[in-house]
Order: structure tokens, then sequence, then C-alpha cells
């Protein structure tokens, strides 16, 4: 036993068919995507005709059974494919990544009607989905939502508004978080999760971000009437479910961020062997090629740490895998920035010209270091896990 982790929890398993994915993803966003990134961010758009060529290779519901109109992949082929698309455009990837919450969610806790009718949309690319949780006064801390769901007969009169919401000014569908009975000692308890369509939203406003200039980061309000029957779950049990959804996402974003970190490196590969200064490559010169070196150790301790993550999950091992997305969250997002920030000072002026792309790099993963969680209550959580797997109360 290594505490807080046995021997067997450090197996990756990685099969030829994720390296399938990997080559799929890799294929489609060199050939479909890279030429039209800097257009995209320019427009603040992942183009319709980048969704619809998506579609085709089935990113939508990648781990979504085929009985609803997904992959039947699993969650080491959604780090892959995520990795894979941030490589080249991270906004494309965090698109991505809200419809793989609302699909995860809806087959997690959703009722078998509400996964018949509103789950298939999204697993297809027919629709896109939006997890609207945060709000003015409530990001970190969960449980301090101010909106509220009231009960009026057979529905719910829910009143809110949300900010920061990706894809909340063109999703279909919204999985939102209010508060159906008042704040007690234990303030988690009383909140529930809702499904909601646009009909029943209002966008506010469009928020600009530092960086993931392409996705689409907004304010939402909402006044509507929503049926009993789209709670998801159970009623009071809003706040689990959002805290597992986050949980779900927290290595995503860390491959995210793996996606960040290789695109760094192989821009200073290219870039070092290509530069001549004092009549030869810039590569050749040992400060070069010892940020390349740390690069590298970022790069693949990121990645090993997001895989081993990733399998922690697909082995049902919650303790641990809580604990190690966490740590996989921190440790590959800022690895990701020191990468970039090396990349930058290998290229020199070129490095925080918007022509080379690298200065993007360091303004997305800016937003990573925040969203799902931000790096110091990521460090928190692995600290207050490891002694609960140890079985010590902190």
């Amino acid at each position: 036993m290594m505490y807080p982790f046995s021997l067997p929890d450090f197996k990756i398993e990685l099969t030829q068919d994720h390296e399938v994915v990997r080559d799929a993803v890799k294929e489609f966003m060199e050939r479909e995507v890279s030429p039209l990134v800097e257009k995209g961010e320019s427009e603040r758009d992942v183009f319709k005709e980048i969704k619809e060529k998506a579609r085709d290779i089935g990113l939508y519901g990648l781990d979504v059974p085929t009985t609803f109109g997904g992959q039947g992949g699993d969650y080491i082929s959604l780090l892959i494919a995520s990795e894979e698309m941030s490589r080249v455009w991270t906004s494309m990837a965090t698109y991505f990544l809200i419809n793989w919450m609302y699909t995860n969610a809806l087959l997690k806790f959703g009722s078998e009607q509400l996964k018949k009718e509103y789950l298939p949309p999204v697993a297809k690319g027919e629709a896109t989905a939006a997890f609207a949780n945060t709000e003015p006064s409530a990001g970190t801390d969960v449980a301090g939502i101010k909106s509220i769901a009231k009960k009026e007969g057979e529905k719910y009169r829910v009143t809110g508004r949300k900010i920061f919401i990706t894809n909340g000014d063109i999703a279909d569908y919204y999985l939102i978080t209010a508060r159906t009975s008042p704040s007690t000692d234990a303030r988690w308890k009383g909140i529930t999760m809702f499904l909601l369509d646009k009909s029943q939203v209002k966008v506010e406003g469009r928020i600009d971000t530092i960086g993931l200039k392409a996705s689409h980061t907004t304010e939402i309000s909402f006044d509507a009437e929503v049926p009993q029957d789209r709670v998801i779950g159970e009623e009071g049990l809003g706040f689990k479910y959002a805290v597992m959804s986050f949980d779900y996402a927290r290595t995503i974003v860390a491959s995210q961020a793996v996606g960040i970190a290789q695109a760094a490196l192989e821009k200073s590969l290219s870039y070092s062997a290509q530069r001549n200064a004092f009549n030869q490559p810039i590569a050749n010169f040992q400060n070069v090629q010892i940020k390349i070196a740390e690069t590298l150790a970022d790069v693949e301790t990121a990645r090993l740490l997001t895989y081993w993550s990733g399998s922690l999950y697909m082995k049902g091992k919650e303790k641990e895998y809580i604990a190690a997305a966490s740590l996989a969250k921190f440790h590959a997002t800022e690895a990701a920035e020191r990468s970039v920030l090396r990349a930058i000072a290998i290229h020199g002026g070129y490095g925080v010209s918007s022509s080379a792309g690298v200065e993007r790099l360091l303004r997305d993963v800016q937003i990573l270091k925040t969203y799902e969680g931000t790096n110091d209550i990521q460090r928190i959580t692995a600290g207050r896990q490891a002694f609960r797997i140890m079985g010590l109360k902190v």
C-alpha cells in the first residue's frame, strides 16, 4: 500500500481503440479545423460547418451508449479527443466539454423519460447544451446560489440569474440548479437540478474573456414554469449532482491543458529548428535545449497524471478519483502555462505576436486554471481527500 493509493491504482490501460480515436480527431483537427481557428477566434465562434463535420466523426456523444444515439466510447476516449482538440483549438474543446457534462448528468441522474427525449438530440449533435450553476454571488461556493424554484401544483416556478455559462446563448437545453427549500446548517441540501429549454431562458449578454474567444460565455436569466417531470433525479439533491458533474469534467479540463502543452512543445521544437541566430539554428543553444527538456517533462507528467485519473474514473474508484482529478487539473494546467511561457521565450518577439499562435495558448490556459474549480480549490480538495482515503478526519 502506497498511501493514499494502492499499487493497482496506478495501472493505465490504453488500447488500440484509443489510438484510433486519437488519429481520427487529430486528422480532423489538422485538416478541417486548423485553417479556420484564427478566423473563428476573431469572429468569436466555432463555425456551424465545423460542428456539422464533428458530428460526422461522432464527437458529440462519444461516451454515450449507442441506445441513446452515442458512440459508446469510454472516458479515456473523451480525454484523448479533448487533448487533440485543444492542441489545435481549445475553444472548440470547451464547446464539447459542456455538451459532455450535460449528457453525462442526464445519463447518471435523469429519468428514463428525460433520457429518451432529451439525450439523443445532443448525443447526435442535433442540439447544443449548457450547464448553468455559477451565479454572480456563487462560484466556488456552489451551495450559495440564489436562484429559486417554488412548487406550484405539478410545476415549479424557477427564477434566477446565472453567469459565465458556456454555450449560454446558443444552447437548446440547459441544466440549471435552483433552491427548492431554504438553506439550513447543511447548506448543500435543498438545491434541485432542472432541465429547461431555450424558450424558457433569456440571454442577458455575452461576456468577453481573456481567452477562449470563440467560446460563448454568457449571462442568462429565467422566470419559467417547469414541469415536475423535468426535475433531474430527486428534489433536493441538485448540489450533489452538480458537484459530481464537476468531478467528471475536471480531468477533461486537465486533458485540455495537456493539448495546450503539447502544442507549445511542438511549436517550440519547430521554431527553434528553423530559426537561425549567430549563423546557426537556435536549437543548438543549450538554453533552448533546457527549455525544451523542461517542457517535455511537463507535457509527459501532465499526460500521465491525466490518463491515470481517467483510469481511476473508469474503475469506479470514486475517492481515489476525486483526489487524482484535482491533482491532474492543477498540475496539468500549470504545466501547460509553464510550457507556453517557455515557448514564448523561445519565439522571442514572434512569441508575443498573434501570428505565431503562441500567445493565444497562454490566454486560453488562464481560463482552464479557473473553470471547473480553481486551482487553489483543487489543492484543498486533493489534500482533504488524501485524509479521507486513509480514514482520517479533518
